[in-house]
């Protein structure tokens, strides 16, 4: 099929690898039939797993890596020392056009190191960010940079809002989607010295919708499509979020159960709350994208369940068939060439 969108995943990534990976890879290619996947890793390891979850047939296969990359070990020596790990095959089918995505829930930085070493940036990219969906009031926002560039300029934040503009409107469907910038206060004068310099060439950007700074608390009401930042406070924002999140279901649980009465009340409310619930559920919007790439990489948690997994590869069909990575390019050529008159 000529729509068909090969993922590479990497089989040994994560906490729960290989089982929990190679079961959301069925899972993926049984939902979507325009999808293949190339399952890279420990080839007697996946092959077991593959048979507990029912080999869905020719649209999953088997590509062998002797080596793994922990999670401890450093990111550069890795990828240059583990030439055969699972991480550096599944990027190398990515690079040679032989998969359109690859999919991790391994080494952050090992990820990283690889995707820019090994898929390279596309050219005029200054950093690639990673950029996961995180659920809102109203729907999802994307958080940009959520944890691959720490000491970011302003230049990095204004193609950060770019390339994640691109992403939200052509992949999310959200037209003119609404970039606001991670602040203090809503008053332009406020933040650090990043955001200071920072906010009067988003507000100059012609090719965004910039909406002004946003405060952390208004990030789950959706002030905001895209929500910029660097890694720092990108990844505390993310961390917490989570965190919060976790505990309020837990809690919100946990109250049902005190009485016979709230017990009552909770068979009656549980449809309900359960939808709810899920929609706050991060696993339900895939992996982190490392926008700026050449080929799509994609970031899953490291204790990614089989749900995540396989909307993170599902995710990479929108990916490939908006063709993002060739809208940022586009995007990129046509910033310069404006910057240059």
């Amino acid at each position: 099929m000529e729509n068909m969108t090969i993922v590479a995943v990497d089989a040994m990534g994560g906490d729960n690898a290989p089982a929990e990976i190679v079961k959301g890879a069925v899972d993926a290619v049984k939902e979507k039939a325009n999808l293949k996947v190339l399952l890279v890793g420990l080839e007697e390891a996946v092959k077991k797993e593959l048979e507990a979850c029912g080999n869905p047939g020719e649209r999953i296969e088997i590509v062998p890596a002797s080596q793994v990359i922990e999670t401890g070990e450093p990111p550069v020596a890795a990828i240059r020392g583990k030439k055969d790990s699972s991480i550096v095959m599944g990027m190398k089918l990515v690079k040679k056009g032989e998969a359109d995505a690859f999919v991790s829930a391994g080494s952050s930085g090992a990820i990283l190191v690889g995707g820019t070493t090994i898929v390279g940036r596309i050219k005029g990219v200054e950093r690639a960010p990673l950029a996961p969906l995180i659920p809102t009031r109203d729907g999802v926002s994307l958080l940009i940079d959520c944890g691959a560039n720490v000491d970011a300029r302003s230049s990095h934040l204004i193609q950060f809002a770019r390339m994640g503009s691109i992403y939200m409107e052509h992949v999310m469907g959200v037209k003119k989607p609404r970039v606001g910038i991670v602040n203090i206060g809503v008053e332009e004068e406020k933040g650090n010295a990043l955001v200071k310099e920072t906010y009067p060439l988003l507000k100059a950007c012609e090719d965004i919708n910039f909406v002004g700074s946003i405060e952390a608390r208004e990030i789950p009401n959706g002030a905001a499509d895209v929500i910029v930042t660097e890694a720092f406070v990108g990844n505390v924002i993310l961390k917490l979020y989570e965190g919060v999140g976790a505990t309020l279901i837990s809690k919100v649980k946990q109250g049902m159960m005190t009485s016979l009465r709230s017990k009552i009340g909770a068979l009656l409310v549980k449809p309900a709350l359960k939808s709810t619930l899920k929609s706050f559920d991060a696993s339900e919007y895939g992996g982190a994208p490392l926008l700026g790439l050449k080929g799509l990489v994609v970031k899953c948690h490291g204790s990614s369940k089989s749900a995540e997994v396989k909307n993170s590869i599902i995710q990479c069909i929108s990916f490939k068939e908006q063709n993002i990575s060739e809208r940022i390019r586009e995007n990129i050529i046509s910033s310069d060439k404006k910057e240059e008159a």
